[in-house]
């Protein structure tokens, strides 16, 4: 009898991957960003009231590869402040592409993220993407991170994901990171249900390492986070730190480990300092 539903879940799988698109840098709409910016800065500027330091730290011109910190769930308002603030600075027409979790381009309503810019999170795409000369971001710490409960939201966790510098050093790019803070002020996050994506084979059948458990209207306790949430008017405040070109801080062979030690204990530190001058959850 088990093989019945587990059979009916691999069903469900296989049509969640038929609806991920093949990764075309070429969705990415430099006129569709344009138009939809008022509603972005509406949405960043005065819902979230958005503000981003450091922009000048990203070099001017070719490819780059920005490292995040990842907070809100599914609906992560980090991203959407930082990509107003990047195509304010930079103009909409500099490429720039932001990977996500392939059930998050799948879900029904969010494929315009793909006209933003937005491509499923894999070392082949991110590749593509840099050769292509493309600003890119990444967020190692994936659905862990972004679902951890909100009294560590102070903390950056990206487990031992540690792709980001071998991408970086195999394209031999700059590597900038980005700290934000208030996401995880968007709603209650109360568990990243890693045991209950086991229980439900979500880790195997989607790549879904959590099934997160969380408070927030309109749902109220909120399993998956598969619907969203109407997030809280979290105060989002993001700091982009000085690039980091690898071989010349860390020589010609680089340890991996070193610079993963070094890049998150630098991004901590900053989380710490913006969290020091927070006064109220959701206030700011």
């Amino acid at each position: 009898m088990a093989a019945v539903p587990e059979r009916a879940l691999r069903g469900l799988a296989a049509q969640v991957q038929r609806r991920v698109p093949i990764a075309d840098l070429d969705e990415r709409d430099p006129d569709y960003i344009r138009e939809t910016l008022p509603r972005m800065w509406l949405l960043a500027s005065l819902y979230f009231r958005g503000e981003v330091r450091g922009l000048g730290n990203v070099p001017d011109e070719g490819p780059v590869l920005m490292v995040g910190n990842h907070s809100g769930g599914n609906l992560t308002p980090d991203t959407t402040v930082f990509s107003l603030a990047f195509h304010a600075y930079f103009g909409v027409e500099r490429p720039f592409h932001q990977l996500a979790h392939n059930l998050v381009l799948s879900m029904p309503g969010l494929g315009f993220l793909r006209k933003y810019g937005t491509v499923a999170a894999s070392p082949e795409n991110a590749r593509k993407a840099l050769r292509s000369g493309a600003a890119v971001l990444v967020y190692p710490g994936g659905d862990r991170e972004v679902h951890r409960p909100s009294w560590r939201s102070g903390r950056v966790d990206f487990g031992d994901r540690k792709g980001y510098i071998r991408l970086a050093l195999e394209e031999d790019v700059p590597l900038v990171p980005v700290v934000a803070i208030g996401g995880q002020e968007t709603a209650l996050f109360l568990s990243q249900g890693e045991w209950l994506a086991k229980l439900l084979m979500v880790d195997k059948l989607f790549r879904l390492k959590v099934l997160p458990i969380s408070l927030g209207p309109p749902w109220g306790l909120n399993v998956g986070d598969m619907l969203g949430h109407i997030p809280l008017p979290s105060k989002i405040v993001v700091e982009v730190l000085p690039p980091i070109r690898l071989r010349e801080e860390f020589g010609d062979d680089p340890d991996v480990d070193e610079i993963h030690e070094h890049v998150t204990a630098l991004m901590q530190d900053t989380l710490d300092a913006l969290a020091s001058e927070r006064r109220f959850p959701v206030i700011g």
